[in-house]
Parts: C-alpha cells; sequence; structure tokens
C-alpha cells in the first residue's frame, strides 16, 4: 500500500486526518479514542496493522507530552503512525497491553521515564532505575548534573593541558551544558 492509500484508509477508518510527511503516515487522535483508535487500526482488513513495533513518548515541554505507537502491517509491508497528546498536569493515558501483547513492557519504559500513567496496566513496576529513583529522566525538567560535575569537551583549549587550563584566565565565556539550569547547583536547601 503506498503512503497516500494507507493515509486515506486510516482517515477513513479513524474519522481524523491521517498525514503522508515524507513516506511516513501519522494520525493523531484524541487521548479517550487512543484504546479504540489501536484496535479499528488491528482489526481493519486493509489495514492489517497487526505488529505493535514501538511505544514511546516525547517531552513536549510546556505543552505536555506526546504518546506515539508505531504499528506495523507484515502482510502489506506498511507502517502507521497513531499519536495523542496528554497534558503535564493530567499525564495520563489508557493502557494497551490488552490490545497489544508487547505493549506492556513499553507503558512500564514511558511510566518511568517520562511519569505518564497508564490506565489500565496490569503492574508498572520499574524496568531500569533502582527503587526509589523518583525521578523521570526523559523528561525535559530532569537535570543532568553529570554534566556540570565532570569536565565538559571544550574546556580545554587545543594544545593547552589541564593544568595550564586551570591557571589562566578563559579565552571565552564558560557556557552551561545543555539541560543544565542556570541556577544550579543550588546553594539553598529547599
Amino acid at each position: 500500500m503506498t503512503p497516500s492509500a494507507l493515509a486515506a484508509r486510516a482517515t477513513h477508518v479513524l474519522g481524523v486526518p491521517a498525514v503522508d510527511a515524507h513516506g511516513v503516515v501519522a494520525v493523531e487522535v484524541d487521548r479517550a479514542d487512543w484504546q479504540c483508535s489501536a484496535v479499528a487500526c488491528r482489526d481493519d482488513p486493509e489495514l492489517a496493522l497487526t505488529l505493535f513495533d514501538v511505544l514511546t513518548a516525547v517531552d513536549d515541554s510546556p505543552g505536555g507530552f506526546e504518546v506515539v505507537l508505531r504499528l506495523w502491517s507484515p502482510a502489506g509491508r506498511h507502517a502507521l503512525l497513531l499519536r495523542t497528546r496528554c497534558p503535564r498536569e493530567d499525564a495520563r493515558v489508557p493502557s494497551l497491553a490488552a490490545v497489544f501483547g508487547g505493549a506492556g513492557w513499553h507503558e512500564r519504559s514511558v511510566h518511568e521515564m517520562f511519569g505518564i500513567t497508564v490506565d489500565g496496566h496490569p503492574g508498572l513496576a520499574p524496568l531500569l532505575l533502582p527503587a526509589g529513583f523518583g525521578a523521570h529522566p526523559l523528561r525535559k525538567d530532569f537535570v543532568l548534573a553529570s554534566r556540570v560535575v565532570r569536565p565538559w569537551p571544550g574546556a580545554v583549549e587545543p594544545g593547552q593541558s589541564a593544568a595550564e587550563a586551570a591557571s589562566a584566565r578563559p579565552s571565552r565565556r564558560r557556557l552551561r551544558p545543555p539541560g543544565v539550569p542556570t541556577d544550579w547547583p543550588r546553594t539553598d536547601p529547599g
């Protein structure tokens, strides 16, 4: 199925416009329709998107989060991106674990790394982080402290030793690495 035919069929099945951008067909659905849209894509005989590929999220600060699902049709050899949005103050989506067996692991990862609650998931146990970690590392507001503690590339000029760099006046303004707030580390306890 060509991308334009896939976009037309997805629009017909889901009732919302599908976009074909450079051969990648994507559909944005309302969060309330997330689970039924996935079922419709799986069960439609022409789409035949029966293979769950990946589910992840994007922190679209300050607008909230975008949850992205990629489905694949082994028979038709085409893929579709199904997307939904959830606000930061109500970061939750319905679970697809009952629809696709492989969705459970991906939903646990999205919950752990982004802090998005997956309603109806059978068990959101941690996957990668130690117990009691208490933060969500893939959120944009997560401070990458190791980037400040360790020397950052570019701290030493070419041909200059680390000792010379420490004693010399810097030749350029020291920039903070990406992801580190300007007031970090905070000196106040709160």
